[in-house]
């Protein structure tokens, strides 16, 4: 009976570790906790919300690398270099036409365009009465370096008609402020220390756009916003009048080949840290993935359609994701818990009644040679019957359901010892 047994369970055990190997082989690894993450400079608006992830992501045990730069068009290279995991980039400085190696994760604040100009006692009113002007328009690699050269190519201004300079936000800020240069361009935060200088300082103007409409419409990733007299400051009544402004967003890009599980960690920091009330955004605005000239990546998407899953509501969240990560071990074991469930009251029974059949073989041997034997050995048979009959109601313990075929035992090995007893009188 023994060997049958074994003949059954060894098989399907072997069965079940062949078929969770096999599965184990689609499991994805889990991925390094780790994530590099590309900024501006550290002076920049970039580099303060990335410090804000990277002390909420560590408490989640992700170390975070951050890498300064130049702005949103060398971050996309070290993003394609694969020096960095994700970056900050400025929306429209890259399109999925250009690449199909980025995908963007999440839109996360507004951007405005800040034209500041040196107040020389007349309103500018259009970009186009800058034409002869010493301006700076960001540095080359930077988003203000993209979207100003296209407004202002849009405007006719050119190296042939004016001054154009690649100024660092910083150098430009000085360069305005010591009559260097007429006006400067800056695509920032509000929150920035540079803009909060600019417009405290009485000697600097700050453009109005007067078509900032017009721009939206054409360039569909820029909005028109409107920064309301005394916004920024009400003590000091910064601005000192209503101020009409073009603004882009901030967005946060990812390589194609990056861990699922991280962008998903990464997006509940982020909608931690930009889903409040703002100066220019209502709360729950941002982050979201809408108006991006970049195609969001499928994960972001399903994070910001469906929200935690039921797992990260209830378990802390590498524990969900590990759990959700090994659900494709389910399939073998539904595919084999299956027919096992089916098969698991017959072999109930068969294990049950092995109980009482093992004892048959012995039964049957002492049955078989009755008819041969001589007194002394009817004597030995039948001691060894009766010793049987002790064995076996000691080892052979059965459910209820089963004591019909016990009872038909025990009344078989009575019938032989009575054969017994008549053997001995006949001899």
């Amino acid at each position: 009976m023994k060997n049958r047994f074994f003949k059954i369970s060894i098989p399907i055990l072997l069965l079940i570790i062949a078929s969770f190997y096999i599965t184990s082989k689609f499991v994805k690894p889990a991925p390094k906790k780790e994530i590099t993450i590309a900024v501006g400079s550290k002076d920049a608006q970039y580099y303060k919300t990335a410090l804000e992830y990277k002390k909420l992501l560590e408490k989640e045990k992700v170390k975070v690398n951050i890498l300064t730069s130049k702005g949103s068009i060398e971050n996309i290279k070290l993003l394609e270099d694969n020096s960095a995991d994700v970056a900050f980039i400025q929306n429209g400085t890259i399109t999925s036409k250009n690449t199909k190696k980025i995908k963007a994760i999440a839109s996360i604040y507004y951007e405005p365009l800040w034209v500041f100009y040196r107040n020389e006692g007349y309103k500018i009113d259009y970009i186009i009465q800058l034409i002869t002007k010493k301006i700076s328009i960001g540095e080359i690699g930077s988003g203000t370096y993209d979207l100003s050269s296209k407004l202002l190519k849009d405007n006719g201004i050119s190296k042939n008609n004016s001054k154009i300079f690649t100024f660092s936000a910083n150098k430009a800020k000085e360069a305005l402020l010591n009559k260097k240069i007429d006006a400067m361009f800056i695509v920032s935060s509000h929150k920035s220390k540079i803009i909060n200088q600019l417009l405290a300082d009485p000697n600097i103007n700050l453009l109005s756009f007067k078509r900032a409409k017009a721009y939206s419409r054409k360039y569909t990733y820029l909005e028109s916003l409107k920064l309301y007299e005394g916004t920024i400051n009400l003590y000091k009544n910064l601005p000192d009048e209503n101020i009409n402004l073009l603004a882009t967003t901030a967005n946060l890009v990812v390589k194609n080949d990056f861990s699922q599980e991280l962008i998903r960690i990464l997006l509940k920091k982020v909608r931690e840290v930009h889903s409040k009330k703002d100066l220019f955004s209502k709360e729950n605005e941002f982050p979201n993935l809408t108006n991006l000239k970049l195609e969001s990546n499928e994960e972001a998407k399903i994070y910001f359609k469906n929200g935690d899953t039921w797992l990260e509501k209830i378990f802390p969240y590498w524990i969900a994701a590990n759990i959700d990560r090994l659900k494709i071990f389910l399939i073998p074991l539904i595919t084999l818990m299956i027919p096992l469930l089916k098969g698991a009251f017959p072999l109930y029974q068969w294990s049950m009644r092995s109980k009482i059949y093992r004892w048959y073989d012995e039964v049957k041997q002492i049955e078989k040679t009755i008819h041969t034997l001589k007194d002394n050995q009817l004597q030995q048979e039948l001691k060894k019957i009766q010793y049987l009959q002790n064995e076996i109601s000691k080892e052979t313990k059965v459910p209820l359901s089963f004591m019909g075929e016990y009872y038909n035992l025990i009344m078989h090995i009575n019938m032989i010892e009575q054969k017994i007893k008549v053997k001995i009188k006949e001899n």
